[in-house]
């Protein structure tokens, strides 16, 4: 895997020689992303004929492979938050090295900061300066405020790091990619730690040495900028991040706390589940962790992020298998080999815009006799806002649904409608206030409220927010 060792710089004229030659020391082959911060004080002319000497070695053809140089400037110094989006932005490589310009952190330890991602283990590591390694003895109010903002990250994030604001961290490039970093400044290790947590992310901490510097020598964080690292703790780690997550994803966050919800929806599925599953669109796993027990699951989506997530969260289990499925494109002879008995699809056949073709295909996956579980969104009248932004082509009416399993083959053995109570909430919130998310609060109501909405099941009434339906293979 390839290394970029990304390093942003601010007034550094007095370490940066130093730290690149230590760094270009290490045998890892690697990039160096410099980024410059609208330096003032030299750090630009020598990154100027550092440029120079690296063009001369090109033409010369004696360019250093190991060591591929690679330098960028901004305008105005707008801080390492903005930096380091630069710098992550610029990367090349399959990991992603911070590397602070000054003299504080050893590069000779990037074999211990990268092992955990190489060994598959990892997705982020942390290198804590907390945790045994010889450092040097400075500061004890920083030390403090150090100790006070992980405690509080820890507290919103429910990780437990040592030390959240280390400026030494590894992480997989195809995470970090995938955020966007809104922090000009220091408040960037929060709003990290606080994105990484809530893609869960697998975090390691390893042991790093520490040599700190003082203020006369050029450190440059602030009390202010402590205090703006407790706001980023609590925007990114409380409030919902609206920039980092599509309304699609925001929604499965907010289901998967609801707990009471998730067990009362696997409990109409479990007395038709057989023992080999296929889950389509498991997103981030909040019905997956309900199938670990059967003897064969295959949990699938189409959305990286979702399968990285899956990946994770279900890596200590072998019975469960994580692979990428299109529902509108894939092959059905590929997965018929894994003699599945069982399908469940909830919430995905109304983002397919050829449901009938997407319903033959599961028909032909199945074993003679299996059963395909079905969850779609109810009542074509309720069809709102909530609907067109997360990508909805349709709601469904009992009688349509029915022909179109039949039409596909199935037998259709029940058909009920979940979640009654539900009705009123998305008719207020998709079709007349035109939102575009499920408010948060309102799921933690309704998820709170099961135990009645278990009751109202009982009336059978024609109507709820989403309709179940079983269709079986016949033998």
């Amino acid at each position: 895997m390839r290394l970029s060792v990304v390093m942003p710089v601010y007034n550094e004229a007095l370490t940066l020689p130093e730290i690149l030659d230590r760094v270009q020391a290490v045998s890892i082959p690697k990039e160096i992303v410099i980024v410059d911060d609208g330096s003032t004080d030299g750090t630009r002319d020598f990154l100027r004929r550092l440029e120079s000497e690296l063009e001369d070695a090109r033409r010369g053809g004696t360019v250093d492979e190991k060591n591929e140089i690679r330098i960028f400037y901004q305008e105005p110094n707008q801080g390492k938050g903005a930096a380091l989006r630069r710098g992550f932005a610029e990367a090349s490589g399959d990991i992603i090295l911070v590397q602070d310009a000054d003299l504080e952190y050893d590069p000779r330890e990037y074999p211990k900061l990268v092992g955990p991602i190489l060994d598959g283990k990892a997705d982020a590591v942390y290198g804590s300066r907390f945790t045994g390694s010889p450092r040097r003895v400075l500061f004890f109010w920083h030390h403090l405020a150090n100790k006070f903002l992980t405690l509080c990250s820890n507290a919103v994030t429910n990780l437990n790091l040592t030390d959240m604001e280390t400026g030494y961290k590894a992480l997989r490039a195809d995470f970090v990619k995938g955020l966007r970093i809104r922090s000009n400044r220091f408040g960037v290790e929060p709003e990290l730690t606080a994105k990484l947590a809530k893609m869960r992310a697998r975090i390691y901490e390893v042991p790093i040495s520490y040599a700190g510097r003082g203020y006369w020598e050029g450190k440059k964080i602030r009390w202010t900028d402590g205090v703006v690292a407790l706001w980023t703790i609590l925007k990114y780690g409380i409030v919902d991040d609206q920039d980092n997550a599509d309304a699609g994803y925001q929604t499965l966050l907010r289901l998967g706390r609801a707990e009471r919800y998730n067990r009362w929806m696997f409990r109409q599925l479990a007395p038709h589940l057989g023992k080999r599953v296929l889950e389509i669109g498991s997103g981030i796993g909040n019905l997956t962790r309900y199938l670990v027990g059967r003897e064969f699951v295959l949990a699938t989506d189409l959305n990286p992020r979702y399968l990285r997530i899956l990946a994770n969260t279900f890596e200590r289990h072998t019975r469960v298998h994580v692979l990428p499925l299109d529902l509108a494109d894939f092959d059905p002879a590929a997965l018929a080999a894994y003699r599945l008995d069982t399908i469940v699809c909830l919430n995905v056949l109304e983002h397919i815009e050829d449901d009938r073709q997407a319903l033959r295909r599961l028909f032909d996956i199945l074993v003679p006799g299996g059963r395909l579980l079905l969850l779609v969104p109810a009542h074509r009248r309720l069809y709102g806002a909530i609907d067109r932004s997360i990508h909805h082509y349709r709601r469904y009416e009992r009688s349509e649904l029915v022909e179109r399993l039949q039409e596909a083959g199935f037998r259709a053995e029940d058909t009920t409608f979940f979640n009654r109570l539900g009705v009123a909430g998305w008719y207020l919130n998709s079709v007349l206030l035109r939102r575009t998310r499920v408010p948060g609060f309102q799921l933690r109501v309704q998820n709170f409220l099961v135990p009645f909405l278990r009751a109202e099941a009982a009336l059978r009434l024609p109507f709820g927010l989403s309709l179940i339906a079983v269709g079986r293979k016949p033998s």
